[in-house]
């Protein structure tokens, strides 16, 4: 399968683009800043490095981090994942062993910054952090419907974006996916690495979350609740029959974006769904036989992921052809999907 194809043709929701621009001219065109929705208790063995990075990826931090503090890279701990391309600030952990140092440990790395030192007793969870804000600038635009980007972005504000995974997900021309269709098919053998099979495994399990999405697009139902749903908690994993609940609860909850309805993270068990809903799912995932039942067989269970993301604190201005948006969205979710529906991106 073409799966550059396969993830070009998502649907968007709220029509076509109404801006053409260039992505990403300058590292600092994309800034992300991650929050971590908590405060770290002052105490422990646990150092908290509070980082702004440059032309890094988040495990080149860790590892560099660990040679700086001569420790194993296990004891380096981190939230969230954050691009290479992009100036970015996010939280660190490391488990030092003591809960008093002599001295703070010297962190010198080219391309990386140290905004705050603290302590924890705890050392950071992945997937620990609250969410992130986002400031993207996009140059040379250009608009392609007359006085209707305001209107667009006011849509956006209101109803929120399907929460596709983003491209970065796909790895550059969807190879992520390749290199999984052939593994799984027996074409080639399983990477040495446990971090890139598990990079493998959530691009084949994020390919059909989004084709679940992007179908639900297209029949209009991303942002409703259809019969047979499984809904979720805003900010959480945690999930329940919509049937539990009135159509009046439901309809009030879902328009206030504290519930969602969701989409399949592909693996073994029961995806507890019903009606039209498993018709739908069942329909979708029957195109990706390949990849649902190598997902089973490698042992990854059944899990949901919310259709609909909110854009919260959403503002853009463009003059001179340069757009800068800023906006927050919750942990887990793409900078990507809510400029998909709003912007055709040119990368440079």
């Amino acid at each position: 399968m073409n799966w550059q194809n396969e993830l070009a043709g998502l649907r968007h929701a709220h029509g076509e683009p109404v801006l053409r621009g260039v992505f990403k001219q300058f590292p600092e065109d994309f800034q992300v800043e991650e929050e971590l929705g908590f405060q770290p208790d002052g105490a422990g063995e646990h150092e908290f490095l509070f980082i702004e990075k440059a032309g890094l990826t988040t495990t080149q931090v860790q590892m560099e981090l660990a040679r700086c503090y001569r420790l194993p890279v296990q004891r380096v701990s981190f939230s969230g994942m954050k691009d290479k391309q992009a100036l970015t600030r996010q939280w660190f952990s490391v488990h030092e062993g003591t809960s008093k140092p002599a001295m703070p440990v010297e962190v010198v790395v080219a391309g990386v910054k140290v905004l705050q030192r603290c302590r924890n007793s705890r050392k950071l969870q992945r997937g620990s952090h609250k969410s992130n804000r986002f400031v993207v600038t996009v140059r040379e635009c250009v608009e392609l419907a007359s006085g209707s980007w305001q209107q667009r972005l006011q849509l956006i504000g209101q109803r929120g974006v399907p929460n596709y995974f983003g491209p970065q997900r796909f790895g550059w021309g969807a190879d992520n996916l390749e290199q999984a269709e052939r593994w799984f098919a027996g074409d080639a053998p399983p990477p040495l690495s446990r971090t890139r099979r598990s990079m493998l495994l959530s691009s084949a399990r994020s390919l059909v979350f989004n084709a679940v999405l992007s179908e639900r697009v297209a029949d209009g139902s991303w942002d409703k609740i259809l019969p047979g749903e499984l809904v979720a908690l805003s900010g959480s994993s945690s999930t329940f029959a919509a049937s539990q609940a009135t159509p009046p609860e439901l309809q009030q909850r879902l328009e206030e974006f504290d519930i969602h309805p969701t989409g399949p993270l592909w693996g073994a068990g029961d995806t507890r769904t019903g009606g039209q809903v498993a018709e739908l799912e069942t329909a979708v995932t029957s195109r990706f036989a390949g990849f649902t039942g190598a997902l089973v067989r490698l042992g990854l269970q059944q899990e949901r992921r919310a259709l609909r993301l909110q854009v919260q604190e959403l503002q853009a201005e463009l003059s001179d052809g340069v757009l800068v948006m800023s906006f927050r969205l919750t942990r887990g979710a793409y900078a990507t999907a809510v400029l998909r529906e709003f912007l055709h991106l040119e990368s440079q």
